[in-house]
């Protein structure tokens, strides 16, 4: 289990590799990824998270991102950033936009996690590691 120190600078490796690429991580495939930034709820510091994501079907100006934590019992430390704070920012390929968060309750939350398991097969595999409910988070763009 790598230690928070190797966390960290794994997230910030990822997070320069978004920038300089222009929004690919080669750690992700070619799934689509996004960074999201979050206030942080004790330290009021922006926190920033590079995440895969789903694009709405139906509104251009929604995704959704989901709370998985690779399937540890616990939520991701944006989960609670966002519930403290539901403004945040979201960089996608190239162009940054002001956004709102928004968590989806049942049954809409295991829809929309259903069509991302099914599309990445790891996102099965976080719900089947935990017994929580991952949460998920539609972003509603502010273009």
């Amino acid at each position: 289990m790598p230690t928070q120190e190797e966390r960290l600078a794994y997230n910030q490796r990822n997070i320069d590799e978004f920038r300089e690429t222009g929004g690919t991580l080669s750690d992700f495939g070619d799934g689509p990824v996004l960074l999201l930034t979050t206030t942080g709820a004790k330290s009021g510091e922006p926190r920033t998270a590079p995440m895969m994501y789903l694009a709405d079907g139906d509104d251009p100006d929604r995704v959704y991102v989901f709370g998985s934590n690779a399937g540890r019992d616990t939520d991701p430390s944006w989960v609670h950033n966002v519930r403290a704070e539901p403004t945040v920012i979201v960089e996608i390929g190239t162009e940054k936009y002001d956004a709102d968060a928004e968590f989806l309750d049942e049954p809409r939350r295991s829809e929309v996690y259903a069509i991302q398991a099914e599309r990445y097969s790891a996102f099965a595999k976080y719900e089947e590691g935990t017994e929580r409910s991952i949460p998920v988070v539609a972003l509603h763009l502010r273009r």
